[in-house]
């Protein structure tokens, strides 16, 4: 028997919506890993976002009953219980952007004057909260990602809840303007187009929205629409999803190995080669502010440089950027509210500084480094130089609790963090965010592949101040190009042709630049490719699955014509790609 729909979500319905989502995640995850930009089986957006809600689920349990999962807290509580254990169980960028979702929530909830319902009113709020918050999380958002997806559902949701109508029926409106979004996003990134998909988020917010109007509407858990012979979340083809990078999206694509799709993608800020580098790293609290004016001072900032990182509110906000003109940062931060605290630190300044010496005393590294690995061999590479490791790479991102954990056990003052793949990024970001609220000092170096992590390290140097080693690991990383081979897992038509199932395809920066029908053959084409610009060592990294003698024919004929090429091999053991190669 139906009930009839509910009005109000309470904490036993909020409780039901998460346990919800996550079982449609846990249902339809695969089949969202599997809709891939690139004909490559390392998509994983779907397993991100199961594996988000799933560990802030099981954390929030163990916070019983103060949290509310047990059924006996307020909405209020449970919310903000949950919007933590997602930021803290968050897995690649999908996994971030959600959390930031749920944040919208919470804060709603938490300004209301009743803490213990949601209403067709502050549903809209929340959506529109989340979508903005969502947006704000990413540093050049893009259209035709879960940002569009979310700020179209939010849209309906406004004004449906303008015109008068019930929390059903504002959840039902912006589940069709999701629905109608995901439709849109191949018009919005030809990536998109090429592949005949849709944005791998934003179908996986469709099922956020999906499994709430299931929850309101009263049907029991064994309705569930998307069990058995349910349609796809995409439409047109194969049920996509897609990746637009770490600026935006879930990152499906080969995200270990490509900063991105292009218009999206996140690629290294300007002056990251290491010459035209921000010379100052630029802190402050501000008071006395508002949203409005803090979104302001965030475009400001993000114009004079990078590393931009803007938290808190609604009294107090952290503000840290590396800029080269930091009078208009301080400027930015008056004309925005009150900054105090202010600290200003020079990168290329030699002298130690206290905080290091204070690390030294007390027995722990001034400066230490967490490095993502994605094989035993690469794991194995960083922690024999002193780095704490987090495992992760396609079907297990690592999530920003993992990375903290990590750098805490450094007990290093500053700690300088090595995504290794654009997918992980955003959980870098985040880890920063929280890092600072406890009064850690951590550092994302812009690394989008291995063999960029692998030159970052190389040049890593514990003796040196924190500012120092960033710029220096950042222009290494920058410096050094990127490619791989793999084999396709489906037919498709790729940018540099069309290939099979089974075909080699090799890639440079994160494109397709040639199909083939051995991994000799392509290897030492992207190879050479990359060698074009010149370059004077040549990493070749073996994953698990590379054939006996591939690294050697692909360093001979790396060094036709260039005897005096170094080239260095490494046993990597990373799944998906047989090779990854770099020159810098």
């Amino acid at each position: 028997m139906t009930d009839a729909p509910v009005q109000r979500l309470d904490a036993t319905l909020a409780r039901r919506w998460a346990v919800t989502l996550r079982a449609v995640l846990a249902e339809r995850r695969a089949e969202i890993d599997d809709l891939n930009v690139f004909p490559v089986p390392d998509g994983d957006t779907g397993t991100n976002l199961y594996l988000t809600i799933d560990g802030a689920m099981a954390a929030l349990r163990d916070q019983l009953p103060a949290a509310g999962w047990d059924g006996r807290g307020d909405l209020g509580a449970l919310s903000a219980g949950l919007a933590t254990t997602t930021l803290l169980s968050a897995r690649g960028n999908s996994g971030v952007i959600l959390s930031q979702l749920v944040r919208g929530f919470s804060e709603v909830i938490a300004e209301a004057d009743d803490a213990e319902h949601l209403d067709a009113t502050a549903l809209a709020r929340a959506l529109r909260r989340g979508s903005d918050l969502a947006r704000a999380s990413v540093s050049h958002p893009v259209e035709g990602t879960i940002l569009s997806v979310a700020a179209a559902a939010a849209g309906a949701a406004e004004e449906a809840a303008t015109s008068g109508s019930d929390l059903y029926a504002v959840t039902l409106a912006s589940l069709d303007a999701a629905r109608s979004a995901l439709a849109r996003t191949p018009e919005q990134l030809p990536a998109l187009a090429r592949a005949g998909v849709v944005d791998a988020g934003g179908a996986g917010y469709v099922l956020l929205l999906e499994a709430l109007g299931h929850v309101l509407s009263g049907r029991p858990h064994e309705d569930l629409p998307w069990r058995g012979s349910a349609e796809p979340v995409g439409q047109g083809g194969r049920a996509a999803t897609a990746t637009t990078a770490t600026t935006a999206t879930s990152g499906n694509g080969p995200a270990a190995e490509a900063p991105g799709e292009g218009e999206g993608g996140a690629v290294p800020s300007e002056g990251q080669d290491g010459g035209d580098a921000p010379a100052y790293e630029v802190m402050y609290l501000l008071e006395d502010s508002s949203d409005h004016a803090v979104e302001e001072l965030r475009g400001e900032l993000d114009r004079l440089g990078d590393s931009l990182i803007v938290v808190g509110g609604p009294e107090v906000w952290n503000v840290h950027v590396h800029v080269n003109d930091v009078g208009a940062a301080l400027e930015a931060g008056v004309r925005a509210g009150r900054p105090h605290r202010i600290t200003v630190t020079r990168f290329s300044d030699a002298r130690t500084g206290e905080r290091e010496h204070r690390a030294r005393a007390a027995g722990g590294p001034a400066v230490a480094v967490v490095a993502c690995a994605a094989g035993d061999g690469l794991s194995e590479l960083f922690r024999a130089g002193g780095a704490q490791v987090v495992r992760g790479g396609p079907g297990r991102r690592a999530s920003t609790g993992e990375l903290l954990a990590a750098a805490r056990r450094t007990d290093g003052e500053d700690v300088l963090l090595l995504p290794s793949d654009s997918d992980t990024e955003l959980a870098a970001e985040a880890a920063v965010r929280v890092g600072l609220d406890e009064g850690l000092r951590l550092h994302v170096v812009r690394s989008v592949s291995a063999v960029q992590c692998i030159a970052a390290f190389a040049v890593f140097d514990p003796d040196r101040p924190a500012a120092d080693n960033l710029d220096a690991m950042n222009g290494a990383a920058a410096g050094t190009r990127h490619g791989a081979i793999t084999a396709a897992d489906r037919d498709a038509v790729t940018t540099a042709g069309p290939c099979r199932a089974g075909d080699v395809l090799g890639l440079v920066d994160g494109e397709i630049v040639c199909v083939g029908s051995g991994f000799d053959e392509v290897g030492a084409e992207v190879a050479v490719r990359l060698l074009g610009g010149g370059g004077e060592l040549l990493t070749v990294v073996t994953g698990h699955e590379a054939p006996g003698g591939l690294a050697d024919a692909v360093a001979a004929a790396a060094r036709t014509g260039r005897l005096d090429l170094e080239v260095s091999v490494i046993e990597g053991g990373q799944p998906v790609y047989p090779l990854l190669l770099g020159v810098e």
